[in-house]
Order: C-alpha cells, then sequence, then structure tokens
C-alpha cells in the first residue's frame, strides 16, 4: 500500500513553483532494459484473485540468473497452502565483511483490478500523454522495479559494494488475511533479512496541480492496523413490539462514543521533528498552535487548531472508527445481534489489549462484547531518525529535486515493515517517486505514474542505495 502523505497546510506553505521540475537529471545507463523489466512486472496479474506473485517471482528469477547471480544468492519461497503467492530473496554480497548488509523491501502483489471498469487495460503497460498506466505501475511494482533492476546492473557490471544487499519481494501486503511473504520471512527464514536497516515503500513525494515538485517525505515508523468486533446481542422478538433494550440501538450507541473520542496527543522522535518543522512554516494561527501542542500536549484549543488538517489530526494520534455494520434478521423481528467493525490505526508501541480495554471505558456499556480480529499484528516501534540514513536521503535529494523540501513522517497507514521491524531491522520508507494530488488511481481505477517521476525515481533510488551500500 503505497501512499504517500503530507499535511494539506504544509503543501499550501511550499511556493507552487519550484525551478527543480524543469531541470534534467542524467538518466542512469540501461533505460531500456529497466523498462522491459518493469513492463513485464506490471503486465504479471499479481492480485489476490486472478493472478499469481509467483509467476512474477519466477520471471525475476531468470533475470537474476541472467545477470550471473548463482542458484545459492536466489531465494524463492512458498507454502504449500499458497502456492501463488510466492516471492524472491536476492543477495548481491558485498566486501566489507564487517559492515552489516541493508535490505531492500518491496511487494509483489497488486489490489485486485476488474478490466470492464478500466478505461485501458489494467495488466497491459500503456505509456500514454507522459503517464505509465496499469495496474502495480505505482503500488509497488515502480520501486520493486528499480530495486531489481539495480542488483541485475549492479551484478552484471561486477561491482559489488561494502554491504551485502539483500531484495525481498514478497506477496500479501494489500490483503490483510492473505499469505503475508514479509511476515513468514521475518518468522522462518530471518537470515535471509536480517540487516542493518532497510529500505521500503512508503515515503515518496507529491507534485503540485501545476506539475511541479512540492514537497518529499521519507517515512519513519508507522502505525499498527488493528480491527475489533464491537457486538451487541438481545433476545429479539416481534418488531410489532419493541424493547427498550435494542441491539441496534446499543450497536449505535457504541459507535457514536468511538466515532467521536478524540485519543490524546503523542510524539515519537520523527514527529516531533516533522512538527517543529511545520511550526516554522506555518503562518498564524497554525505554526504558533503547533508550537503551543509541542510544548504542552494537553492544550485542548491548541489541539483544535491543529487538527483541523485531517492528516495532522491522525499523525497526532491513535484513531479508531466504525467502517463495517452488520445487524438483524428479518424486517420484522428485532435484531438479536448487532455487530461492527472497528479499524484502529494504533500509535507506535500501542498494545491492542490495553486499546480494548479503553474501546470498553469509551463506549460504557458492559454488554457490549469486544474482541480483537485476526490477524493481530506485531506492536509497532518508532523507528529511530537515524542521520546516517536520513543525511544522504537529504543530499541526494538535494541534488536531484534541488528546492524541494524534504521532511521525515510517520505514515498513518500501514506497510509490511511491521513484521520486519521485530526481528530488529528499522525501516525507512525511501523518498524520490512523486505522486499527484489526486492519489494517481492507487487502489483504484486507472492507476498510474508520471514517466518521469519513475525515471527521475529511478536516478535518486539508485544513487541512495549505492551511497548506503558505502558507508
Amino acid at each position: 500500500m503505497r501512499k504517500t502523505l503530507f499535511a494539506a497546510a504544509l503543501l499550501a506553505a511550499v511556493p507552487a513553483a519550484i525551478p527543480a521540475a524543469a531541470q534534467p537529471v542524467t538518466p542512469q545507463p540501461g533505460e531500456a532494459a529497466f523498462r522491459a523489466l518493469y513492463k513485464e512486472m506490471v503486465e504479471t496479474d499479481t492480485s489476490l484473485t486472478t493472478g499469481s506473485c509467483t509467476a512474477a517471482a519466477d520471471k525475476l528469477a531468470v533475470r537474476f540468473r541472467a545477470a550471473g547471480f548463482t542458484n545459492a544468492e536466489i531465494t524463492q519461497f512458498s507454502v504449500p497452502l499458497f502456492p501463488k503467492e510466492g516471492g524472491i530473496v536476492v543477495h548481491l554480497n558485498g566486501t566489507d565483511k564487517k559492515a552489516q548488509p541493508m535490505l531492500l523491501l518491496g511487494h509483489l502483489d497488486v489490489v485486485a483490478a476488474k478490466p470492464e471498469d478500466w478505461t485501458r487495460s489494467p495488466f497491459q503497460l500503456i505509456e500514454e500523454d507522459g503517464y505509465f498506466y496499469g495496474r502495480g505501475t505505482l503500488d509497488d511494482k515502480a520501486q520493486a522495479a528499480v530495486w531489481a533492476d539495480l542488483l541485475i546492473r549492479l551484478k552484471a557490471a561486477g561491482k559489488p559494494q561494502k554491504r551485502t544487499i539483500k531484495l525481498a519481494l514478497t506477496c500479501g501486503e494489500e490483503t490483510t488475511y492473505a499469505f503475508n511473504g514479509a511476515d513468514w520471512l521475518a518468522k522462518n527464514r530471518p537470515d535471509l533479512i536480517s540487516a542493518a536497516f532497510a529500505l521500503n515503500e512508503g515515503g515518496g513525494g507529491r507534485y503540485g496541480a501545476d506539475g511541479k515538485p512540492q514537497g518529499l517525505a521519507v517515512q519513519v515508523g508507522e502505525k499498527t492496523v488493528q480491527n475489533f468486533w464491537i457486538q451487541a446481542t438481545n433476545p429479539g422478538g416481534h418488531s410489532s413490539v419493541p424493547r427498550p433494550d435494542n441491539a441496534i440501538t446499543d450497536l449505535a450507541r457504541a459507535i457514536v462514543a468511538v466515532n467521536t473520542h478524540e485519543f490524546p496527543v503523542q510524539y515519537t522522535d520523527t514527529t516531533r521533528a516533522y512538527f517543529s518543522a511545520l511550526a516554522r512554516m506555518m503562518p498564524a494561527p497554525i505554526g504558533p498552535a503547533i508550537t503551543r501542542l509541542l510544548a504542552n500536549p494537553n492544550d485542548a484549543e491548541a489541539n483544535a487548531i491543529v487538527s483541523q488538517d485531517p492528516t495532522n489530526h491522525s499523525v497526532l494520534r491513535t484513531t479508531c472508527v466504525a467502517t463495517l455494520i452488520e445487524a438483524g434478521h428479518a424486517e420484522n423481528a428485532l435484531a438479536q445481534r448487532a455487530r461492527t467493525n472497528v479499524n484502529c490505526r494504533m500509535f507506535p508501541g500501542t498494545d491492542p489489549n490495553v486499546l480494548k480495554a479503553d474501546l470498553a471505558a469509551i463506549i460504557g456499556n458492559p454488554k457490549m462484547s469486544i474482541s480483537l480480529k485476526l490477524p493481530i499484528r506485531p506492536v509497532a516501534k518508532p523507528t529511530p531518525m537515524n542521520p546516517a540514513i536520513i543525511g544522504p536521503m537529504q543530499s541526494l535529494a538535494a541534488k536531484h529535486f534541488p528546492g524541494v523540501p524534504l521532511l521525515a513522517m510517520m505514515s498513518t497507514g500501514a506497510t509490511d515493515a511491521i513484521y520486519i521491524t521485530p526481528i530488529g531491522v528499522p525501516v525507512y520508507g525511501a523518498p524520490g517517486m512523486f505522486i499527484d494530488p489526486d492519489g494517481n488511481g492507487v487502489h483504484g481505477l486507472n492507476e498510474r505514474i508520471r514517466v518521469t517521476s519513475v525515471l527521475k525515481g529511478r536516478d535518486y533510488l539508485s544513487d541512495l542505495v549505492i551511497a548506503l551500500a558505502n558507508p
């Protein structure tokens, strides 16, 4: 799930006309080969319903072997119950045994796409009007293709780096209940992906309405997604004789209580740095309100001002909201059961069982049943603001995208980083590829990404990996 989030207020503060867009970037070698690899990845359907990640991994393995990777350096994996949801891990061995490896993480799977709903075929890479169109062109096959292409180029050129570079392209990121390759690797083959740090999706940049870059973001940490069932039960009865106690009424009150509850303001090092930078950029009353809230998270007035922006509101706290409702069994009967799915995005460090108790207190009705829904993901840990990682990102951004501000942000969404951080690998969502203000159809119809975004992003990300691989 690629979703680069910027506070709307921040983008409004960045000048609309930035000369970076007009400045050419010298392309990296092998653009034709990259385009062919990217095309093959996009045109291999890897959706859960109609596709196969294993097929994509097989095609990538052919390319890696052709570049000179040995069988010992390539690991393909799947499990018998999910033979189409396999993945691939590739190692480009480094020269310095004392330098810890780095990990490049990406996912092969894409959200399902119905061809009859699309203007163009979703599983055909179409270049039109300056865009690449197709499912996965942005999420996440653009970055995954960059990672694979870079390792192939380095291997073919005989250019080992100081660090060993590990690449893991897995399945299951887009579907909560599917087999998840990153989770499987962390639990079953952590040796394949252990590293000093990882680069992942989740960062990026955003264009303005004029097509010029407005800002870059590196994702440093994310929330944990946890779903809960909240349920009311009742003996029910004939609808012609309503009762004071009613399952639907009880559930409705619980939903209102949860949806309107404001969890307390919290900070990580990342979000504190982000809001400190934002405070300096924003005019009154937002800038001063952010400064006050940084000094006192309990400042209700400042909180109300800062939280008017939906992204800021979510970055500041845990959020929970009802997303699905099931109730009743007949038109002429009182409901015997009514339940809602509550989707919570938990602030790093939040224990889901503690949040369950908080929800019970918020609802205030002991008759309501609250239970955690599977899967129960690991508790998100704050990712450190490591200058050895962030520094090269900043310096290379200044080279490739001069004048474009770069900020570190905590994502309100979720990626496969949640499975990798528990084994001691801090994960950073790398900047480099820009999206349009409308989100480019990610998870929706007619997904697309600008051709220049992919090619310039490839240049930046390639330089970034090489810089970080040679500390």
